[in-house]
């Protein structure tokens, strides 16, 4: 840590002796100490021209930039996926059908021990830098950032990403697909744009930048510009970003073939919501029948017959609190089914899809100089769906429900035909993604144990590895990517971009695995941390501790009466011990004390104290990212506005005046907030003045004029009174005309923190998915008379 300091300070002392140094001289000392890359951007050539005072006396010479990388330097294409685990691609072991994870593997290598963070924004920046995720401001997702420096979703300039590096080196780049590393509150049309992928490297970006999104009707944003996907019953966001990539591609090949690039495809499968067409969930009708406990057995006993996992590997029992398939009610299995169903055609349906950039890739002829590093997964598989779901969020926001109140509410939109669609936002039981990380214990949330972090990998470059089926055993982490592929391409990771001294890398090159299955690791340490959970690896040994969230229950309970100094560490020797199944901790003791030092040691290294920063926001949610203002005035240009950055009109006392131009039988949104998943809408219907506040679809409060608005200019008044200051809170909801009340609800439990993660406020429309199903069929739903303005007053 002293040494660290000493080098950064000395690099930012460089730099500003440089500038004292006068021009001249600062010019061929910053050349000499660029010309090996240890400072980008790399200096222009010098030009070759003369300049006369007469024209005819001039000599022309048209410069040539040097190349900085060789000649044959390799495209690289990475493919991540969301929230899948150890034990379900079929490639290895699993039962959700993966061909192109699967060719991938006959074209490569793979490997059964490499480690993510356990959450998707830590692990994403993890990636990108090369360095732990802490380190990058990243130890939560964007959404629950907070002010501590480990934590503030920031990715810093002092830790350039490979994107960042790789276009000083004349890389082409692109990230399509999920971005979750700006802060929730940075993702309006207002910027700032430093902190979007165009600001971190990235010539062109093709995605959403929050947590999750509707694969129906996406949040986009193509570089900096909002766009909307068309409303069409064809149209799924997987396929679409395969598309994208396709013609980025095409587009690469026409306008700089000679240049390399870097994709970063990234896409939303298969986090929640667990959307996809009826035909890619009915593939799997019937084959989960007998529960994840089934499941969990059939596929232990394929991974050892694969040769996936060690023979000796001892499968891991499923934790008290988790519920065993045999505990579930006969009447509610069937929806429990369906939900593991869907989430398997999905997860199927987007493999597809990396299928088709990979084809592409051979149809123009460039397949053979690709490396593609395929990691199914940015955490283990998610057990946020808790006891099976129709609204995600649920869970995100602690509320209390039942089963029974899911299919009540599911009966209202169709029954379970409606699992899947764009009027849910389903995920599936906690078990199932207990069994999907098969062998180990637990799920994504948890850091301490594999079943969060260890997630299968495939690297094919036919150019440059001999395909073997032998997994790579070697311990690697999600940090190691970045100089892996630095080391492929023969970049050395640089001292200084763009003026900014770069923190050291944490990640190790895990190339010398290649061609050597049994190749000594290189890896020695790696320390892991989520919301409290946290282990320290060192030499074939990892200690760990739980932590304080429990993922799969309900209201997170246990955690404001957690203290850190009294949990109860594990110990286990994983280079014999695959599935962390024999906690050795009593045993040795003084090896257990010794790994929890050196976590002590990375921890403040890295900036990870203080431990448990991640469920600050779940212990305060009055902390939670929110606007500054109090006051705003909107009109119909007012559209996108990110939940996170809007008025809280869902969770707190407010008023809202619009002035309005209505014509006979107007119908349209006067303003939304949310989506299907929840949200607080107004719209005109046939001359109805209609309020909806969606409470995350399991319950629905409106009020309706009980006469037809007349036409011309009103006055529409929406006030909004909870009955406390608590979470889920009542409200009572009074809507006003011109002075006069012409509706009221009271709304019986308030959303404590989000509707949703990327829908958003809009003005005379309901853009996205939409809050109210009354109107779906009409969506966007767009107002026919005219909106002068909309006055927002929190109280």
């Amino acid at each position: 840590m002293r040494q660290r300091r000493k080098t950064t300070c000395s690099l930012v002392a460089s730099v500003a002796l440089l500038a004292l140094m006068g021009p001249a001289l600062a010019q061929r000392i910053t050349t000499a100490a660029a010309a090996d890359g240890s400072v980008l951007p790399f200096p222009g050539s010098p030009s070759a021209s003369i300049a006369a005072p007469r024209l005819q006396d001039s000599k022309h010479v048209r410069r040539v930039e040097p190349s900085h990388l060789r000649k044959d330097a390799p495209n690289v294409l990475i493919i991540l996926l969301d929230d899948v685990g150890f034990g379900q691609a079929a490639t290895f072991g699993g039962e959700v059908n993966t061909p192109t994870l699967s060719k991938l593997a006959e074209q490569g290598v793979s490997y059964n021990a490499f480690h993510t963070t356990a959450i998707c924004s830590p692990t994403r920046a993890a990636l990108l830098t090369g360095r732990n995720h802490q380190r990058v401001g990243n130890g939560t997702i964007a959404e629950r950032a907070v002010d501590w420096d480990g934590y503030t979703g920031v990715i810093p300039k002092s830790s350039a990403t490979m994107a960042e590096v790789m276009r000083h080196y004349g890389y082409k780049t692109a990230a399509i697909g999920k971005w979750h590393n700006t802060p929730a509150d940075q993702t309006t049309s207002m910027g700032p744009f430093d902190r979007w992928p165009t600001g971190h490297g990235f010539d062109y970006f093709y995605g959403f930048l929050a947590g999750e999104t509707s694969q129906w009707e996406p949040r986009l944003v193509e570089n900096t510009n909002q766009i909307e996907p068309p409303h069409s019953e064809t149209y799924h966001f997987s396929e679409d970003l395969a598309q994208r990539g396709i013609d980025w591609l095409r587009r690469h090949q026409a306008f700089a073939p000679d240049k390399p690039f870097l994709l970063y495809w990234a896409p939303g499968a298969g986090h929640g919501p667990h959307q996809i067409f009826k035909e890619w969930a009915d593939k799997y009708k019937g084959k989960f029948d007998n529960g994840w406990d089934a499941y969990r057995d059939r596929v232990f006993a394929r991974q050892k017959q694969l040769g996936w996992i060690p023979a000796d590997t001892q499968l891991t029992p499923r934790t008290a609190s988790m519920p065993s398939w045999d505990s579930i009610p006969e009447a509610q299995r069937p929806f429990q089914r369906r939900l593991m169903e869907i989430f398997a055609g999905f997860v199927e349906h987007v493999d597809v899809q990396a299928g088709r950039v990979v084809d592409e890739l051979e149809r123009l002829g460039i397949r053979d100089n690709t490396i593609i590093i395929y990691i199914f997964g940015d955490n283990g598989a998610s057990a946020e769906g808790q006891n099976g779901t129709i609204s995600e969020l649920l869970a995100q926001n602690g509320i209390p429900n039942t089963v029974e109140q899911q299919l009540a509410a599911l009966d209202r939109l169709g029954g379970l035909e409606a699992l899947g669609g764009p009027k849910t936002d389903s995920m599936y039981h906690a078990g199932w993604a207990w069994a999907g990380n098969t062998p180990f214990q637990h799920t994504k949330l948890v850091a301490s144990h594999f079943g969060g972090t260890r997630n299968p990998m495939v690297i094919s470059w036919p150019k440059g590895i001999k395909p073997d089926k032998t997994p790579r055993p070697q311990f690697h982490h999600v940090n190691d990517i970045a100089p892996t592929i630095y080391e492929l391409v023969g970049i050395k990771p640089p001292k200084i971009v763009d003026g900014v001294a770069q923190d050291p890398i944490d990640g190790v090159s895990l190339a010398y695995t290649f061609n050597d299955p049994k190749a000594s690791p290189r890896k020695t340490s790696q320390y892991f941390d989520n919301n409290g959970s946290r282990a320290m690896y060192q030499d074939g040994w990892i200690a760990a501790t739980f932590g304080p969230l429990v993922p799969w229950l309900p209201g997170a309970p246990g955690l404001a009466g957690w203290d850190s100094a009294k949990d109860k560490w594990e110990l286990y020797r994983i280079d014999k011990d695959f599935s962390e199944a024999n906690d050795l901790a009593a045993r040795e003791p003084q090896r257990l004390a010794k790994l929890q030092k050196a976590f002590d040691q990375q921890a403040k290294a890295n900036k990870v104290y203080p431990l448990g920063a991640g469920i600050w926001l779940r212990l305060h949610p009055e902390d939670r990212i929110k606007t500054p203002y109090t006051r705003w005035r909107f009109d119909a240009t007012t559209t996108r506005m990110p939940e996170f950055t809007a008025p809280g009109i869902g969770h707190d006392n407010n008023t809202v005046i619009i002035d309005a131009e209505i014509g006979d039988n107007a119908s349209g949104v006067l303003y939304a907030l949310g989506g299907a998943g929840g949200g607080v809408t107004l719209y005109m219907d046939q001359g109805d003045l209609v309020y909806e506040y969606n409470m995350m679809i399991i319950e629905r409060y409106i009020a309706r004029s009980a006469t037809k608005i007349t036409p011309g200019k009103h006055r529409i008044e929406v006030t909004t009174r909870l009955e406390s200051a608590k979470p889920l809170s009542g409200a009572d909801v009074v809507v006003k005309v011109d002075g006069q009340e012409v509706g009221r609800t009271t709304v019986k439990r308030t959303v404590p923190a989000a509707f949703s993660a990327s829908e958003t406020f809009d003005v005379g429309v309901d853009l996205g998915s939409t809050v109210s199903t009354d109107y779906f069929d009409r969506r966007p739903f767009r107002f026919d008379g005219k909106i002068e303005k909309v006055e927002v007053n929190l109280q």
